[in-house]
């Protein structure tokens, strides 16, 4: 077994935390932060309107690809080890991506930014299980990670926007630089290594299998748009992914060190709260991005606008998950908040659906970004808890990686179809004479409509599944019956 990533006392545990999440953050900021500076990059690097897209698609490819088999290299080689190999990769990446002369330098290495970020993602989650096995102390430092990943997707949106206005685009990427350093010298000095376990190997077979059919899934999802969710290309593509998924649960049940024990998937809270996972992300990209197309380009608010309007939600958002979050989950167990949260964000997305495409900002912006800070600052604690708390620490970093793989599936899965929603809804108002504010607002309206749904049926979803969360301490537990 991986040696527990121990420190040598609780103020350095939560320093420990408190890095691991900056670097985590690093990786959430860089799903959004490049997309107010993708106009810039297209006209420096002289990309075509469809080239474009793989400035995004190339990291989410390789993010979503290597999720589970980094999460799994961790549990294998140590967490501390490959958590700073991943963050060395990401940070080198994010250097070339800064310094890219050409389209073809710049999605390279936007690709190979995917694969560190994914390995820091998932051993940042597994690391942060195993140091904190107090139930309390769990909860709070869970509040911590989850907000870094519910707020980064927006506090990127406002870092994208300043670092494009004031510097220009490559600074977006130039500034994972000084941070990684930092980030890396710090886990070295507060983060004991772990010790290989070398009874346990890697199961290549099965490796090979479920990275594949990610990332040809990944692959089919964010082309689908272009290629056509009917069309041969994206069906024959899907058809593929399941293919090569029920190869790799096949090898898996045959081999005698699975990269993935199936009978972890026992745990009824970690299935749930990954079919959870995938709603509900679909329901934050509609927060992330909708809004922040309807803020540019219906009310016409600049990139800084738009991601100075995100602080409240943030704000909001950081005092329920980093305090507020944790003492709900200790007194009420993990169903009630959870559904409870959800709903409240669904209300957020819904009032967002009524937003007229002359909106004031008090009227119908502010609102609903305290609303979705409300219910994302509640929610993702006690999703982030049923989906890791009954996993044994060897396989923490397994299930972190199925974690992270089921949000960006859902992020990839949401923002395709949100964007399908909003294309289709906006093109029948134009067809019918309206001018291009009042069709883009009526797509995007939509769109929020159906993000509402995603976050509301999530919510039924764990209320009527869920076991009441038992928050475990070492071999003891807490919890509600």
């Amino acid at each position: 077994m991986v040696a527990s990533p121990e420190t040598a006392g609780p103020h350095r545990r939560w320093w420990a935390l408190y890095v691991l999440c900056l670097g985590v953050l690093m990786i959430v900021l860089d799903t959004t932060i490049v997309n107010v500076a993708l106009p810039s990059i297209r006209t420096d690097l002289k990309f075509t309107e469809t080239s474009l897209v793989w400035v995004v698609n190339a990291y989410m490819l390789t993010f979503g690809g290597f999720l589970l088999l980094g999460g799994r290299l961790g549990d294998l080689f140590g967490h501390r080890r490959v958590f700073l190999a991943g963050l060395a990769l990401f940070t080198l990446a994010s250097l070339a991506c800064g310094m890219a002369p050409t389209q073809f330098a710049l999605i390279a290495a936007r690709a190979v930014q995917g694969v560190g970020g994914a390995v820091v993602s998932a051993v940042g989650l597994s690391l942060i299980m195993t140091m904190f096995t107090d139930a309390g102390e769990r909860a709070r430092a869970m509040g911590v990670y989850g907000f870094v990943c519910a707020g980064g997707g927006s506090v990127g949106v406002l870092l994208g926007g300043v670092l494009t206005t004031l510097l220009n685009w490559r600074w977006i990427f130039l500034v994972n630089l000084p941070i990684g350093i930092v980030v890396a010298l710090l886990v070295r000095g507060l983060i004991a290594p772990g010790q290989r376990d070398a009874t346990r190997r890697l199961d290549g077979a099965g490796a090979l299998l479920v990275t594949s059919s990610l990332l040809v899934a990944v692959y089919a999802v964010v082309n689908a748009n272009e290629a056509g969710w009917t069309s041969a290309n994206t069906l024959g593509l899907l058809g593929l992914a399941v293919v090569l998924a029920a190869l790799f649960i096949a090898v898996e049940q045959r081999v005698a060190q699975p990269l993935m024990p199936l009978g972890m998937f026992r745990h009824r809270n970690l299935a749930v709260a990954n079919i959870s996972g995938v709603l509900w992300a679909a329901a934050m990209f509609a927060w992330f991005f909708m809004s922040a197309l309807y803020m540019q380009l219906v009310l016409g608010y600049t990139p800084m606008q738009v991601g100075l309007s995100f602080l409240p939600g943030n704000l909001i958002m950081a005092v329920m998950s980093l305090g507020a979050s944790a003492r709900i989950v200790v007194r009420w167990g993990i169903r009630g908040p959870f559904a409870v949260g959800l709903l409240i964000a669904a209300s957020g997305l819904a009032l967002f659906a009524r937003a007229p495409a002359d909106g004031a900002f008090l009227v119908d912006v502010l609102p609903a970004m305290v609303l979705l800070g409300i219910g994302a600052g509640i929610a993702f604690n006690p999703m982030l808890l049923a989906a890791m708390n009954d996993v044994a620490p060897q396989d923490a970093g397994l299930a972190s990686g199925v974690v992270n793989t089921s949000f960006m599936m859902g992020g990839a899965l949401g923002l395709a179809v949100l964007a399908s929603v909003a294309a289709a809804r906006t093109a029948q108002v134009q067809a019918d004479g309206a001018v291009e504010a009042i069709a883009l607002n009526a797509g995007y309206r939509l769109a929020f409509l159906v993000g509402a749904l995603f976050a509301a049926g999530t919510a039924l979803l764990g209320w009527f599944t869920l076991r009441q969360g038992e928050l475990r301490t070492g071999q003891q537990s807490v919890g509600h019956a």
